[in-house]
This record gives C-alpha cells, sequence and structure tokens, in this order.
C-alpha cells in the first residue's frame, strides 16, 4: 500500500486534477490518495469565517458567491460529459448551500470548523466523479470515519489505526482509495482540523497506521531545497534527508512539508517521498531512517518569533530558578524553541504569544522582562553538525554583517540556530548560502 498526498497548489486547476489522475492511475498498486483544498479555498474559507464572527453577513455571502461561481468554473472545464458535469454541480452546490445556511444562524466554533472542511470535502469528490468518468474505479474514504483527535488536539493513533483497517476490509476488491486531508473529528465527535498543513499529516499517519510502504507528498516544487528558494537563487532540491533532519526543517520553517508530520512515519519507519506534481520524473527528496556522516544538508528560517530576556542579579543563580520560569510557560501551554543562559540573564524565544501578556506578567516577579518581536530563528541543518570542525567560524563569517540576538549550538547534533531580526533574515539566508554551500 502506498499513500499519495496531493497539495492545494497540485489540483488547484483542471489541468492539474487531471494530471494527478494520471499520476494516481499509472500503475495497480494499491494506494491512498489524499487530497487538500483547491489552492486558495481554505484562506477563503476563513475569511468568510471572519466575516460571519463579526456579524457582516452580506460581506461574507459575497465571498460565498465568489467561491461558488469558482467551482462551477472549475467543474465545467474539468468534465467532458454532461452527467459527470451535473453530478458534480449537484454535489457543490450542496455544499454551497450549507455554506449559506450559515448566514441565517449565530455563527459558533462548531460551525468554523465545519466550514473550513467544505474545501477537502468537495476536492475529494470532484476528484471522485473524474476518476469514474475516465473509467478508472476508486472508492471513496471518508476522513470524518476514521481520522480524529483527541482532548488535546493530538491524533488518537490506536482509533485511527483499527477504524481505518475496518473501512479498508470492507472494500477488499478496493485498490484507489480517495481521502480527505486536514479534516478530523475531536473528542467531542465535532468536525475539526489538524490546522494548517494538515494534508501532510493525515498522509504520514495513513502511511504509519497502515504500516505503508511509502508515502509520497506531491507539491510544485522538486523535493526539500537547502535553502528557500523564495528568498534565494541559487538552491537545489536534497536527495537524501534523515526523519531527524527534516523534521528540524520542517519544525524552523521549511514550508513543503508538516512539521508534526515526521513523527508517526519516523516512529514505524516508513519511508517518506517529497515529489513534484508539474515534473513527476524528477527524483524529489526521500525522507527515511538512513544517516550519513557529518554533514550541512540544508537552512530553514522560521518567522513570527519573539524574544523574551530575564534578568535578574538576585534570583538567577538560585536553585530552582529556571525550573520556576519554564513552569510559567507550560501554565500556559507555550512552547519554547531557542535559550540560552549567562549569569545575570536568561534569554528564550516562542514562536506563539496568545498569552505573551500574561506570561510577561507572571515574569516580572523574577526580575527585568525584555521582549523583542519580530524575530526570525534560521536553523542550519545537518547530521552531527555540531561536530564539524570550525562550523560555528563558518557560519558567523556567512553573516558578518547581520547583528545575532542569540545562537544555539550543541542542543542537538541536527542543527546550529541562530536567531536575528526579521529584517535581516533575507541577507542572512543569502549570506549562508554562499558560505556553507558556495553558491
Amino acid at each position: 500500500m502506498k499513500i499519495l498526498k496531493f497539495g492545494g497548489t497540485s489540483v488547484g486547476r483542471p489541468d492539474r486534477m487531471r494530471k494527478v489522475a494520471k499520476i494516481v492511475t499509472g500503475d495497480d498498486l494499491p494506494k491512498i490518495v489524499v487530497l487538500s483544498a483547491l489552492s486558495g479555498t481554505t484562506n477563503s474559507l476563513v475569511e468568510i469565517g471572519l466575516q460571519l464572527r463579526n456579524k457582516k453577513l452580506q460581506e461574507a455571502k459575497k465571498i460565498i458567491e465568489s467561491l461558488c461561481d469558482h467551482y462551477l468554473r472549475f467543474v465545467d472545464e474539468l468534465y467532458q460529459n454532461e452527467p459527470s458535469r451535473s453530478r458534480a454541480v449537484k454535489m457543490i452546490n450542496k455544499h454551497f448551500d450549507f455554506m449559506r445556511s450559515l448566514i441565517q444562524k449565530e455563527f459558533n466554533d462548531v460551525d468554523e470548523k465545519a466550514l473550513l472542511a467544505q474545501g477537502e470535502l468537495m476536492s475529494t469528490h470532484m476528484f471522485h466523479y473524474y476518476l469514474q468518468e475516465q473509467n478508472f474505479h476508486s472508492e471513496m474514504l471518508p476522513a470524518l470515519e476514521f481520522m480524529a483527535i483527541n482532548e488535546d488536539d493530538e491524533p488518537d493513533f490506536d482509533y485511527i489505526k483499527v477504524s481505518l483497517n475496518d473501512l479498508i476490509s470492507k472494500n477488499p476488491n478496493g485498490n484507489l482509495f480517495i481521502t480527505q486531508g486536514y479534516i478530523c473529528l475531536n473528542s467531542e465527535k465535532q468536525i475539526d482540523n489538524l490546522k494548517r498543513g494538515g494534508s501532510d499529516f493525515t498522509a504520514t499517519l495513513l502511511g504509519a497506521a497502515l504500516s505503508a510502504e511509502k508515502v509520497e507528498i506531491w507539491t510544485d516544487i522538486d523535493g526539500m531545497h537547502n535553502n528557500d528558494p523564495r528568498v534565494v537563487d541559487k538552491t537545489f532540491p536534497i536527495a537524501d534527508l534523515s526523519f531527524n533532519e527534516a523534521s528540524e526543517l520542517a519544525y524552523f520553517g521549511a514550508k513543503i512539508l508538516h512539521p508534526s508530520s515526521i513523527i508517526p512515519v519516523k516512529e514505524y519507519k516508513v519511508k517518506v517521498q517529497l515529489k513534484n506534481t508539474m515534473a513527476p520524473d524528477a527524483p524529489g527528496t526521500t525522507i527515511s531512517s538512513i544517516e550519513k556522516e557529518k554533514e550541512i544538508k540544508a537552512i530553514a528560517a522560521k518567522d513570527g518569533i519573539t524574544a523574551i530576556r530575564i534578568k535578574s542579579t538576585r534570583m538567577l543563580l538560585a536553585y530552582g530558578f529556571l525550573r520556576r520560569v519554564f513552569e510559567v510557560f507550560e501554565k500556559y501551554k507555550t512552547p519554547i524553541d531557542m535559550i540560552t543562559t549567562s549569569e545575570v540573564a536568561v534569554s528564550l524565544t516562542i514562536d506563539n504569544d496568545k498569552y505573551l501578556s500574561e506570561i510577561v506578567e507572571e515574569l516580572n516577579v523574577f526580575g527585568e522582562v525584555m521582549i523583542d518581536r519580530s524575530q526570525t530563528i534560521i536553523c542550519i541543518v545537518g547530521n552531527r553538525i555540531a561536530e564539524i570542525k570550525g562550523i560555528v567560524p563558518r557560519i558567523f563569517s556567512s553573516i558578518e554583517q547581520v547583528p545575532v540576538r542569540m545562537i544555539s549550538y550543541g542542543g542537538s547534533k541536527y542543527n546550529v540556530s541562530v536567531l536575528v531580526d526579521t529584517q535581516y533574515k533575507n541577507e542572512a539566508l543569502k549570506g549562508l548560502n554562499l558560505g556553507l554551500f558556495d553558491l
């Protein structure tokens, strides 16, 4: 069994959806196809929800109708015969009637989660109908019948594994299954989701639950690149990454892969391939448990970071001080990315400032608290990278004109991280590309 996930850009136009159909029907191997919503759909659904929250009903209606028109034009171009087109139009109208019904009621959190699920529900059925029009047999595998999260918003893996295998066993002759990425049920059995980028997570959870041969993540780029191609001119796809290297890159900003998606495939040792829908023959990137010798693999950048510095000559060296600081962040369920200490201060970073004011208020008990917003963590990743001789001088000489706020070195054998003001991010990425890869 193979798992193939296609993102929104891969199915965002009728010609691209047809290309996806060719890819998934290119062999007779059993497979599950995981689809995202058509590109741009989730952003529109988020905006609809925002307008409904703000009681701007006409604005919400305008976005709904515009999105509906887009889907009807898509359907008109995608299908070749009228029965398939009529079937798809009927399905789409049903989903947009649901969206229109939200204008007539008091919009709440449950409605919002159901609203955000509409994109994946429509794209999968459109694809399923297209395959049938092309005389390929496929089975729908509704994500809401097997994908679930627990009260901590973490995947309920045991439930997923049992439910998924049970559904597949009911279709013993099924060879091609279509399912939705991103969406799930929560512990209250209400529609929920795996957050942005969650279709990757869906795919790797399926791969782990079925002990799949491999998981293929199809996007619009030739695998994981050594640097951000949107910022740096000369980048190249990485042929191989270990699970640990890929996890570091995904967490610290590589957009091609959802950060949590490595967890299930790493545990069950299921190989992952990152492929390009627009160039299906390109080798892409293979992620596995294989770790090579010391080497620098790639650079990633994570924006939206807030740095917090606590200066306390009175308490820093006191027994239990750091524990008490960490307890504040634990209380507000706010993870820490980087941390450095000195004799009189501790600096750390967070990527979620939802409870920043409450955190700062409690930290003021310990000493003077200073906040730096709009920071970026730049992460240099590779196997046993901290053991490479001269790595720190190479990094600093590459960005000698960039003020560095913090550096994390030795905490992980897979990365060295530096914190810079976001205004210097592009300059730092370009400098590191030249200094570390000679590009």
